[in-house]
């Protein structure tokens, strides 16, 4: 049974506790990577043996076998992810950024110009299902940023091939080579490169805590987009809400993972009792329940608030991966809410809507970084250089001021290279 929680007679530090890792892998995945960087494609295929169970004949999936895999899906299933790819292109289109030019002091120009990142790793989890929404989240905003290659990596299944409509979905996305490996060494091959994986320059993607803690220790070598925690979902719902459809978001993500969090807060005792009582009757029915349940009664909380102001406090507190505003007026509260990762206004908005159609990221901020973290965007795949010119005249009139400053942090060296063009 999932917990209800007066916020007027907890501590704070109960309502924002989220479910830690407490095994300590970081020994074990250095181990990995180390292994992948002396021993390329060899340790990859032993990984992949051991963790995945596969054989591969080859850890590059033919272009061919990508072409077939769309060929092949379901008419149906294909124009859902083609519509969905295309929601997402066009909300990702708005992103784009362009560079910028300074013109207003005469001899001075300064600017930035906005480059996409050269090669990018996707990584795609295996686990139990196959999840081509994240490879349209992940690998259309490379496109569209301009990125000239696109890598993905995802693991085999024993029977050493990835899931067709993994594949069909990277056909769709526009994605340029495709690896049958996942894991650590996955990261690994993607940050140092191998005889067959080529090695990137960014890594983005969800994983599990073996991939994150890769992710970690790769950053520095490549770029990585964030380090992903457990999924979490907090509801705000008010009085009015069904509690039927309430306790369906909650499961939703609750069925992640064990470690997975699905909060509600509400100022409605019986909406409490009545989301409660529901969260029972659909466990029973849902196939992945074991996990859910286990979630629930891990980290699951329903919080009781005075009102909808203080439940919008908790939730910046909490700064939610996802974060629905079931509530009269969610418009009215959307410029309260100053921490989530993504949010969705109203009854009629479940999470699921992002997860896979409307066209926001799902590839979202975490464990509580959404305090200072963004969703998956365009701007992930392009990196800012600045550029500067002063005509002679222009460093003339700034030399000295350059020269003062300098000399004041001693740095006499500074000085003198703004001076000897005098």
């Amino acid at each position: 049974m999932i917990k209800i929680l007066d916020a007027d007679q907890v501590p704070l530090s109960e309502i924002l506790a989220r479910p830690e890792e407490k095994r300590d892998i970081s020994g074990a995945v250095a181990n990995i990577i180390e292994d992948v960087r002396q021993n390329g494609d060899a340790a990859l295929r032993r990984y992949t043996k051991e963790f995945d169970k596969a054989e591969p004949d080859t850890l590059e999936v033919s272009q061919e076998q990508i072409d077939r895999a769309l060929a092949d899906l379901e008419p149906g299933l294909r124009a859902v992810l083609e519509e969905a790819a295309e929601n997402i292109r066009a909300f990702h289109r708005r992103q784009v950024q362009n560079g910028f030019v300074i013109s207003d002091k005469p001899g001075i120009l300064l600017g930035q110009k906005v480059t996409p990142i050269e090669k990018v790793g996707v990584y795609i989890p295996g686990g139990t299902a196959p999840l081509p929404s994240t490879v349209l989240m992940d690998c259309i905003p490379a496109k569209i940023a301009g990125c000239p290659e696109t890598v993905m990596v995802s693991p085999p299944t024993c029977g050493g091939d990835i899931a067709p409509i993994i594949l069909a979905a990277a056909k769709i996305a526009g994605v340029d080579r495709v690896f049958r490996c996942g894991g650590a060494q996955a990261v690994a091959a993607l940050a140092y490169g191998t005889e067959s994986v080529p090695r990137v320059d960014k890594i983005v993607g969800p994983g599990n805590a073996f991939v994150a803690e890769a992710k970690r220790q790769v950053f520095g070598k490549v770029g990585i987009d964030m380090i992903a925690g457990p999924s979490d979902i907090l509801v705000i719902a008010d009085g009015n809400s069904d509690a039927r459809q309430v306790a369906a978001d909650l499961l939703s993500q609750a069925e992640h993972d064990q470690n997975a969090c699905a909060v509600l807060v509400t100022d409605s005792r019986t909406l409490a009792r009545d989301v409660a009582k529901e969260l029972e009757a659909q466990l029973a029915v849902l196939p992945r329940q074991e996990t859910a349940r286990a979630s629930l009664e891990r980290s699951g909380k329903i919080i009781l608030v005075k009102d909808i102001p203080e439940a919008v406090g908790i939730a910046n507190a909490l700064a939610p991966e996802h974060l629905e505003l079931c509530v009269d007026e969610p418009f009215a509260w959307l410029g309260q809410v100053k921490n989530a990762g993504s949010i969705f206004l109203g009854r009629s908005c479940p999470e699921a809507v992002g997860d896979y159609f409307g066209g926001t990221n799902h590839t979202l901020p975490t464990y509580g970084t959404a305090r200072f973290s963004s969703a998956l965007s365009v701007e992930d795949f392009v990196k800012k250089s600045q550029f500067v010119y002063y005509s002679g005249a222009a460093l003339a009139e700034a030399a000295p001021k350059i020269a003062a400053f300098a000399r004041q942090e001693g740095l006499e060296g500074h000085a003198r290279s703004a001076l000897a063009r005098g």
